[in-house]
């Protein structure tokens, strides 16, 4: 990963979500480095992003440990953390593993076992066959298929024509290897028995958008189940949001930003 630093004051690190680039922060970034000295990861592979020594093997857990790494190597205390999506994943399993780094996490859109989304009764076991297909069908397309794919994906995941347009943008200069070997990491992955072991105060925001297909009870159902291990955990909804809350309700997101740091 790579890291740029902007601002002054408190840190906060900002971590992307799969296949998406550090600039889904840059509203974020504005309206903090007044105040605060922030820092936005970039993950090696992801929106055009030099694949570095993200060539092979897993994806998320050596980047848990890289984030790890930098908050020791530069001496951060107890910064707070935002991610999105695989960011938020990132900084929950950061949060378990090394308790004593962060001081604050915002989880946004995440959840602690991606494959919730499939079946409530889903396991690691269940889901390795088709996570292993998925990963490596992912990793075998060319970069115009693969583009291809993330240009049809984008419309579930932000509503604004705009957003569409990053999204697309940033998915399709990722490289398909990094992305496939990431997702398989968030299908197989399942933190919640480590739950309890987050001792960061944590706030989660997720979305809800009618066009979802589910009752709202549905979404808040699925999120408040899922984390029902985190003690303390404020979830807030954000409605009239697809997964990129930031680019579909920029107003809402900036506040709950604020409130969160207060």
């Amino acid at each position: 990963m790579t890291v740029t630093v902007v601002g002054q004051g408190p840190d906060v690190i900002l971590i992307p979500g799969l296949a998406s680039s550090s600039a889904v922060w840059d509203a974020t970034v504005k309206q903090l480095s007044a105040t605060h000295r922030v820092h936005v990861v970039q993950v090696a592979g992801f929106a055009g992003a030099p694949v570095a020594g993200n060539a092979d093997g897993a994806v998320v857990g050596p980047l848990v440990e890289a984030v790890d790494g930098y908050i020791k190597a530069k001496g951060l205390k107890s910064p707070a953390v935002i991610g999105h999506s695989l960011g938020g994943f990132t900084g929950l399993l950061l949060a378990q593993r090394h308790p004593g780094s962060i001081g604050r996490l915002m989880i946004v859109d995440s959840l602690p076992f991606f494959s919730l989304l499939f079946s409530p009764a889903a396991t690691p076991e269940m889901v390795r066959p088709q996570a292993v297909q998925m990963r490596d069908a992912t990793v075998a397309m060319s970069p115009e298929a693969f583009a291809g794919q993330q240009a049809m994906g984008a419309p579930r995941f932000v509503k604004s024509a705009e957003g569409q347009k990053q999204v697309i943008a940033w998915g399709g200069a990722s490289s398909p290897s990094v992305v496939g070997r990431a997702m398989y990491d968030l299908l197989v992955t399942d933190a919640r028995g480590d739950l309890a072991k987050v001792k960061a105060p944590t706030t989660l925001l997720y979305a809800y958008d009618t066009a979802m297909g589910m009752p709202s009870t549905a979404a808040d159902r699925l999120f408040v189940d899922a984390y029902a291990g985190l003690p303390g955990l404020k979830a807030t909804r954000i409605d009239d949001a697809r997964h990129f809350i930031m680019l579909d309700q920029p107003q809402a997101f900036a506040q709950a930003v604020a409130d969160f740091l207060k």
